[in-house]
């Protein structure tokens, strides 16, 4: 297995599909598509991947957190406050850097009435820091977000991985370059890349464990998994669980219902 954020270029091999690949033996991996502010998901996801280790005692896992946990939903704070708390308590959670959080670091940096924070989602984050971005001057306000978000905050969006990967598998926000070795790959792909990634129909090194790209359903394809089920608005936080050549869905609904499903091979 390799660690988050580092590549073993020795282990690649071309042309992996889902229908084939495995993780490592006796490491149960759950990785947790974009969050958005909504706590109340997210608790309820840490409390179903609980739920499942206690049944099934695997030998070991990891939770990878694929990114974007701020913005749109309303408690992005507390979003970032438990999976803080989640991280001092264990270290096999892992916390790959999406699109968002680039966002609200570079508005913070530069204030921009017309960045990706401003314009979506962003005052939502501020809200729940207790600052109102669209009241008064941008860059007052943005002096008063920074004031208001805790260093430890700060110092969890400075520390986020571009990437993770482990046995056939490679996790990161929003995709590849395709063509481009894993090893190779920029880090503004991997958090923001669409069309080019999206639209290609051939097999990876590894199979690209993905979100990015909100859609109702997961997306299971021979070379990548979309896992972004538009949390913010559908109510609903999906996850892939993987052990060994198993592969399944979970999902958390806000009713609290909780829905296991095989993954059907594409």
């Amino acid at each position: 297995m390799n660690a988050p954020g580092r590549l073993d270029t020795g282990s690649l091999m071309p042309g992996v599909n889902f229908q084939d690949a495995c993780g490592p033996q006796g490491l149960r991996l759950y990785a947790v598509a974009d969050v958005h502010g909504r706590l109340d998901l997210l608790a309820g996801m840490h409390r179903a991947i609980a739920e499942d280790i206690a049944r099934e005692r695997p030998a070991d896992w990891r939770i990878i957190h694929l990114g974007d946990y701020v913005d749109r939903g309303p408690h992005s704070r507390s979003v970032l406050d438990f999976l803080i708390d989640a991280g001092a308590r264990d270290s096999r959670h892992i916390f790959l850097s999406g699109n968002h959080e680039e966002g609200m670091l570079d508005f913070l940096k530069m204030p921009d009435p017309y960045s990706l924070f401003a314009r979506y989602g962003g005052v939502a984050t501020a809200l729940s820091y207790g600052v109102d971005i669209e009241r008064g001057p941008i860059g007052k306000a943005a002096a008063a977000l920074s004031v208001a978000i805790p260093s430890g905050h700060m110092a969890f969006l400075q520390s986020l991985s571009y990437f993770a990967t482990f046995g056939d598998f490679f996790f990161c926000h929003a995709g590849i370059r395709p063509g481009v070795p894993l090893e190779l790959q920029s880090q503004r792909d991997l958090v923001w890349i669409r069309e080019e990634f999206l639209n290609h129909a051939g097999l990876h090194p590894k199979v690209i464990v993905h979100g990015h790209t909100p859609g109702w359903e997961v997306e299971v394809l021979p070379n990548r998994v979309n896992l972004d089920t538009r949390a913010y608005a559908s109510g609903r936080l999906s996850a892939l669980v993987i052990d060994g050549a198993i592969k399944r869905i979970l999902e958390v609904r806000e009713d609290g219902s909780i829905q296991r499903d095989a993954v059907v091979t594409p």
